[in-house]
């Protein structure tokens, strides 16, 4: 793991860098229709290292280090209300976690020392808030990546066993069926850890970074990797990708931290990596959020030169349009966000930001689309959908919606949510009601549990509803 390096006697030269963290946000007009708004912070018994969305709407949080040897605890974005979770058992810090198609949550690895991790799995049940122990992995993974399947099963990829670079090469696959582990015997790859990975249209595994080359994972059989793509900017440590509509972003990261952002369509005939619009600022240890407008959000971060450079803060929010190319700088956060901080979407369409290195503290924020006008209302929607299907929304507000969005929970750790995923549905109005086609088969949407949003022409988006796409 690399060493935290905070920068006590930044170099002059780079003080440009501090004002053009300031600038954006001094430019906007600062109503909350413009720029957002932050509540005041939250102070917690715990950082939000690992943060996920449950399927009942409440946000579960694992601490970081020791703290991960701590019961997990439970925030209620509606009351506010902590509570907390039984203790899995072991220390959680450092591992892997995706959705199974149920609901619950599947953990891999964890905390021995750092950079030696654990052989454990486990899931955690929301309905019942109970552990159930799975099976031991074939060495110990300290920062892997879990990826949900086309049929349920998760890919486990990567991950540190007894120190520095000392790589677990070999992915396994969780058969969620029967709870046992295949070994991918086939698929030796040295693979750095937190691997940004995604399931793609065509059934493999996309990888998408931090390595400059990408590369395809077939987990079927033993497995196998073949390459793809080379990115433009080069390697991208400790920043976020995110997938909307089949297309993948990296989003900044490197060490010194770049602006640059790079997309990739994994429908294309021939993938290729595209710059777009950079950010107004370099960024590294940032998080990224798919928004139900089709936009993305990026919180926090640093535009210093050093691991997690403290002494350069990005607080301000920013927002890329991938429609018309373009970001546009909200409101800044009232602390610091890097190493070990955390963000995801809430059913309500605000953001939890929280955490960061020995950081507990958290905060929400209210995107400018909240501030824009009356909220379309869904007055009913299917709570089960096959792939390919034909369901009914009913609202009052069937003329003036624009977008129907379908966003899986987050489940985010180190910049990187491997279970995040937003999804255009496909619709004709009628009257009082909207008929949406579900997506197309389970390589576009894994089976699971999703975010089903609606959207007006002012851009606002609905409260968020379950939907959940289910297993062959």
């Amino acid at each position: 793991m690399p060493q935290h390096r905070f920068i006590s006697c930044p170099n002059p030269r780079t003080f440009w860098w501090l004002a053009l963290a300031v600038l954006p946000a001094l430019a906007q007009a600062q109503t909350p229709a413009q720029v957002g708004s932050w509540s005041s912070l939250m102070t917690w018994p715990i950082s939000a290292t690992h943060t996920s969305l449950l399927p009942d709407g409440k946000v579960m949080f694992i601490g970081e280090y020791e703290q991960g040897a701590l019961p997990p605890r439970r925030w209620d974005p509606s009351t506010g209300a902590l509570t907390t979770f039984p203790y899995v058992g072991y220390n959680i810090f450092c591992s892997g976690h995706s959705f199974l198609s149920n609901g619950k949550l599947f953990y891999s690895g964890g905390h021995i020392a750092v950079d030696v991790g654990r052989t454990n799995t486990s899931s955690f049940d929301f309905n019942t808030s109970s552990w159930t122990q799975g099976p031991t992995m074939n060495a110990g993974r300290w920062y892997p990546s879990n990826t949900t399947l086309n049929n349920g099963d998760v890919v486990i990829v990567s991950g540190e066993m007894n120190g520095p670079g000392d790589i677990n090469l070999i992915p396994q696959r969780y058969i969620a069926a029967t709870n046992t582990l295949r070994t991918l015997t086939s698929a030796s790859m040295n693979v750095p850890f937190y691997p940004k990975n995604f399931l793609a249209p065509n059934g493999k595994v996309f990888y998408a970074g931090s390595l400059r080359r990408s590369m395809w994972l077939d987990p079927t059989g033993n497995g196998a990797w073949s390459n793809g793509p080379n990115s433009n900017y080069g390697t991208r440590s400790y920043g976020p990708a995110v997938y909307i509509d089949g297309k993948v972003y990296l989003i900044g990261g490197s060490q010194p931290p770049t602006e640059t952002v790079e997309v990739l369509d994994l429908n294309a005939a021939t993938p290729t990596w595209q710059y777009v619009a950079p950010m107004s600022i370099r960024r590294r240890q940032h998080n990224a959020v798919l928004l139900p407008d089709a936009t993305i959000a990026v919180f926090g971060g640093s535009s210093g030169s050093g691991f997690n450079d403290s002494n350069f803060p990005v607080n301000y929010v920013e927002v890329y349009n991938p429609a018309t190319n373009s970001w546009t700088s909200m409101a800044s956060a009232a602390t610091y966000r890097g190493y070990h901080s955390t963000a995801v979407l809430l059913p309500d369409g605000r953001v939890l930001s929280a955490g960061g290195y020995m950081d507990t503290t958290a905060q929400v924020f209210s995107p400018p689309y909240l501030f824009k006008g009356a909220r379309p209302t869904i007055a009913s929607a299917p709570t089960t959908s096959l792939p390919g299907a034909q369901f009914t929304i009913t609202t009052p507000d069937a003329a003036n919606i624009s977008r129907v969005s379908l966003i899986a929970l987050n489940s985010t750790t180190h910049t990187f949510d491997m279970n995040q995923r937003f999804l255009t549905l496909a619709f004709t109005r009628g009257a009082g009601s909207l008929n949406v086609t579900a997506p197309p088969n389970r390589n576009v949407a894994p089976p699971g549990y999703y975010q089903l949003f609606i959207v007006n022409n002012a851009g606002v988006p609905s409260v968020g509803k379950r939907l959940r796409i289910p297993p062959p």
